[in-house]
């Protein structure tokens, strides 16, 4: 997901654009698109088996291709591979050239006319490839999409052989961190990696899984005309209050968008039945529009760069009509209720980034003609206050009981079954042919400006996903159903939010009164194969170091909750103890300590020498140390993927440490994200030329320090960090919190608890959420309170706590704070 927006230091009104359109007429604004396309190209004869005839062409390359390409251990790096190819950004190609070596991957842009100072070179080294993704370009199969273990992404035009001789040659390296890199077509994918079952077991969300299904089906972030679709989920923008237990208030997801309204039923079935190409190379269609196409995208975003100034060049130079803009969500969907031609549906913004809904950047967006009213903020429905209060119900609707058990209908329209043939023509759901894979063939259009034509038709009109499921889809379990399955099985961890009547607690005596645990961890070593299970790992830490691993298995039917504890806690000869020494003035705590995500390693600091200290878990030894600070290190975290680690210190500082392991490879990356997590945070500006600072590969466990973040007056008390989202935060005895990113270090902003009036403000603990809030506690002379605000700064919400704050994390949609009274709360992190 692209939450985070970044500084725009070259800021554009775009004036002239504002300008261009009001002194123009609209009837005389050339450059609009048609909503119709009469184009009369004729359909290739590729259909399915030459998709099928694509397939084995890189299976017959997989077979050919050389034994793997270890890296030489002597450090001498080799060219693998080098190719012409494109960088597709959005909207534009930029011509450039791929080298794949032993060790990197890069990408270099040649040279064009065009100087604006801004090139689209990129390196990084072959361990931080996380997953290798096959893609169409202009419906063409001759693309690759590469995510990374920072979840920045690139996708790369190339021809179809010379993709797929990329495709094998980077696979042929064994990058280590890779999960999904094969030669299978979307539809063997999604099958292969359960996820429909996961969702339909409700392990994961509604959001996950639309994700999902869009980045296997070939959706990107990096291509406009095919941007991620999401489905219009309510239907009532009116009420003041919005009822997610009446299903009046939800759209009919059993339906295409254009026949929602029963009204432009029999409409859109004339005009397919009544069409007629003369010359019989078109066949018929419901629809002149698609639903996901450039257009639409920059009409939902063009409050946001660099959409706007897409959206610029679009409409050649001006802004578009005001009339014509997304100003109103309620006016959009009456529109779309009344015109059958109008088919848009959403984009995933809609359901976690409040920042598009606002005119932030304060652009001249014009003047609607009929109320004289100026274009500003979009309209909200009248049961949202706010942006943010519009996306966390808008989000909650998503995941409401009606959506997921209609959900699988609409799948089935856009993904599924009812794509394309015979029952999408029952289903009201053919699209004009040029949307549809394997429907024009561009390698065989000799004539330039003819290929120029079709490209750009397809471009504008927008691409039809690659169909994943040729049966209706699986429904999602109801709540009730899903109960009675956990009774039955119970052997998988459920959504606790879901079962929160029934949660039994179990006390296990893990330390004594005198040496009280202060760090308790739940890491999991991810399995080598789906069919291995292993008991979970409970890693303890005591006020006097006692370090004690533990295994742990819960939801076993027959034997109930079990705990083995570590024996070499129970013998005072065999106890494993941490060994600093520890500084004098450091009390231990869990924020002190931070366990690798394959469970082999705990990260220590307040010792002595102002070090990081790595510890083995299996014997207690220290194994790595390093040295950064100029004072003793008060905090320390990790973050989910284990690529990373931030310190704070007494110093004032921060310092941001990238993580390897003695394998020589990358730390297990990723190993605890759900498959294609990737897709849920592609970076907008993630196009960084590699530099020094990413994770380096290295042969040994010593931390490798990679920025140094300043900005505080006091002590360091509390930090976290968040890879996928490119964020580190940090809090201080000096009563704030500052916000910086991992990729450059570079200071975003200081936020200030709301509310304290006290002298001396603290801020205690800090957390991340995965949809980018930042909660945190702070203290000052006479209260205690909880805030929340968001990635960007915008609060959303403080309120004061009657005991002192001993703990916080997020959880799912949650925040769980413990007290000093012994309570645990849970609570919405937002709406």
């Amino acid at each position: 997901m692209r939450l985070k927006l970044e500084p725009d230091l070259y800021h554009d009104p775009h004036t002239a654009a504002a300008n261009l359109r009001d002194n123009t007429s609209s009837t005389s604004q050339s450059r609009r698109l048609s909503s119709e396309f009469g184009s009369t190209f004729a359909p290739a004869a590729m259909g399915e088996e030459n998709a099928d005839e694509e397939m084995l062409l890189l299976e017959e390359e997989m077979r050919n291709s050389v034994e793997p390409q270890v890296p030489e251990t002597s450090g001498k790096e080799k060219i693998v591979i080098s190719q012409e190819c494109e960088l597709i950004t959005l909207m534009t190609r930029v011509k450039g050239r791929f080298d794949l070596t032993t060790n990197q991957i890069m990408f270099t842009e040649i040279a064009s006319l065009k100087d604006d100072g801004q090139r689209h070179d990129f390196k990084f080294p072959i361990g931080q490839l996380r997953e290798l993704h096959l893609r169409k370009f202009n419906l063409r199969r001759s693309a690759l999409e590469m995510f990374l273990i920072d979840q920045t992404s690139y996708f790369l035009n190339f021809t179809t052989r010379t993709r797929n001789k990329i495709f094998t040659k980077i696979l042929s390296l064994q990058p280590p961190n890779i999960l999904y890199g094969s030669g299978r077509s979307p539809a063997e994918l999604l099958k292969s990696s359960g996820l429909t079952q996961k969702w339909a077991n409700r392990e994961i969300s509604n959001f996950e899984y639309l994700m999902h299904l869009n980045t296997i089906a070939g959706r990107s972030y990096n291509d406009l005309s095919q941007y991620p679709v999401f489905p219009w989920i309510l239907a009532d923008y009116t009420s003041e209050v919005l009822d997610l237990n009446d299903p009046k208030s939800f759209r009919d997801l059993s339906k295409p968008i254009g026949v929602v309204n029963p009204k432009n039923e029999a409409e859109v079935r004339n005009k397919f039945d009544g069409f007629e190409d003369p010359s019989g190379m078109i066949p018929k269609f419901h629809y002149g529009t698609h639903y996901s196409n450039s257009a639409g995208v920059l009409h939902y975003l063009i409050r946001v760069e660099p959409f706007t100034s897409l959206h610029i060049e679009l409409q050649s130079g001006r802004f578009d009509v005001a009339d014509r803009q997304f100003h109103s969500i309620p006016q959009t969907w009456k529109l779309l209720m009344d015109n059958p031609n109008d088919v848009k549906e959403l984009i995933p913004e809609f359901f976690y980034f409040p920042e598009f809904l606002k005119n932030m950047n304060r652009f001249d967006l014009g003047v609607l003609q009929m109320t004289k009213e100026k274009v500003n903020d979009v309209v909200l429905p009248a049961w949202a206050k706010t942006a943010e209060d519009f996306i966390a119900i808008h989000r909650r609707a998503l995941e409401s009981e009606y959506v997921s058990q209609h959900l699988h209908r609409w799948i089935d329209l856009i993904f599924g079954y009812r794509q394309k043939g015979p029952k999408a023509v029952e289903a009201l759901n053919v699209f004009y042919y040029c949307s549809y894979e394997g429907a024009v063939d561009l390698d065989k259009i000799a004539n330039p400006v003819e290929r120029e034509a079709v490209e750009g038709m397809i471009n504008n009109f927008g691409q039809t996903p690659s169909q994943l499921l040729r049966d209706p889809h699986p429904r999602r379990l109801s709540l009730d159903e899903l109960t009675i399955r956990l009774l039955k099985l119970e052997l998988k961890r459920p959504d606790l939010t879901l079962i929160l009547d029934r949660v039994q607690c179990t006390a296990c005596d893990l330390s004594t009164d005198k040496d009280p645990v202060v760090y308790l961890s739940t890491p999991k070593s991810p399995p080598r194969s789906f069919l291995q299970t292993s008991p979970d790992m409970l890693i303890t830490v005591t006020k006097s170091g006692i370090l004690g691993c533990h295994s742990w298995m819960s939801f076993d039917k027959e034997r109930g909750f079990l705990l083995e504890i570590d024996a070499t806690t129970l013998n005072l000869k065999n106890r494993k103890k941490l060994i600093g020494p520890f500084h004098p003035s450091v009390t231990l705590s869990s924020k002190l300590f931070a366990v690798s995500v394959d469970a082999k390693y705990i990260y220590a600091g307040g010792i002595w020498d102002n070090s990081v200290r790595v510890f083995n878990l299996a014997r207690g030894k220290v194994v790595a140390s390093a040295i950064k600070h100029f004072d003793v290190v008060t905090c320390i975290a990790m973050d989910n993927c284990g690529s990373y680690l931030v310190t704070g210190s007494k110093d004032c500082t921060c310092v941001i440490w990238s993580l390897s392991t003695n394998s020589g490879v990358g730390q297990p990356t990723g190993a605890n994200l759900q498959p294609n997590t990737a897709a849920l945070n592609q970076n907008l500006a993630g196009n960084v030329v590699g530099s020094a600072n990413v994770v380096h590969l290295t042969n040994n466990l010593t931390p490798k320090p990679v920025h140094t973040l300043y900005g505080h007056d006091d002590a360091i008390s509390c930090v976290a960090i968040m890879t996928e989202l490119d964020i580190v935060v940090s809090g201080s005895l000096d009563g704030t919190v500052n916000v910086h990113t991992i990729k450059h270090g570079q200071f975003i902003r200081t936020i200030n608890p709301i509310g304290c009036t006290g002298l001396k403000i603290e801020i205690s603990f800090i957390t991340l959420s995965y949809q980018g809030h930042i909660a945190f506690s702070a203290l000052d002379d006479t209260s205690h309170s909880v805030h929340v605000f968001s990635i960007n700064g915008v609060n959303l919400g403080s309120k004061y706590v009657s005991g002192r704050v001993t703990g916080l994390t997020s959880a799912s949609d949650y925040l769980v704070v413990s007290d000093d009274a012994g309570d645990v709360t849970m609570s919405r992190l937002y709406g």
